[in-house]
């Protein structure tokens, strides 16, 4: 379905790691760590400034890759894993882009299932890698079929 994709990238997407924006994202994980809401703390911290919880990359913008289309609803979300750099500075610019890693499909209990395998990046302004992630989504055979009609 999606093996043409592979390798694929989308054109990068600029993000702005505002306050606001993460100081919400940690309260609503439950992580109320000063490191990223106190600006006072965050400013005595080694970083000099508030840093985004380990899982804010969720909420950014990444593009899409041309042509490829991912069923509007279905998906399972498999896992994630993340990899940084260094953390990502509340206030900095940070480019985003999605590339097609993998997809692969398995037979399981109710038919075949899809797997697509998407690494999501951010780079800062000099292009150099703040972190990655890689995600597993999982299409289910009922939404293959749709996908297909």
């Amino acid at each position: 379905m999606f093996e043409s994709f592979i390798g694929k990238t989308s054109p990068k997407v600029k993000n702005v790691i505002e306050r606001g924006s993460v100081k919400k994202f940690a309260l609503a994980i439950g992580d109320p760590h000063p490191l990223y809401i106190d600006e006072e703390y965050g400013k005595k911290s080694r970083y000099g400034n508030n840093i985004a919880p380990p899982t804010f990359p969720r909420s950014l913008e990444y593009g899409e890759i041309e042509g490829m289309e991912l069923p509007k609803k279905g998906l399972i979300h498999g896992e994630q894993t993340y990899h940084y750099t260094r953390p990502l500075l509340v206030g900095e610019e940070v480019y985003c882009y999605t590339k097609l890693h993998d997809y692969y499909e398995k037979e399981g209990r109710s038919g075949k299932m899809g797997f697509i395998v998407l690494d999501r990046c951010g780079d800062d302004r000099d292009g150099r890698q703040i972190f990655s992630s890689r995600a597993v989504l999982i299409i289910t055979e009922t939404v293959r079929k749709a996908m297909m009609a």
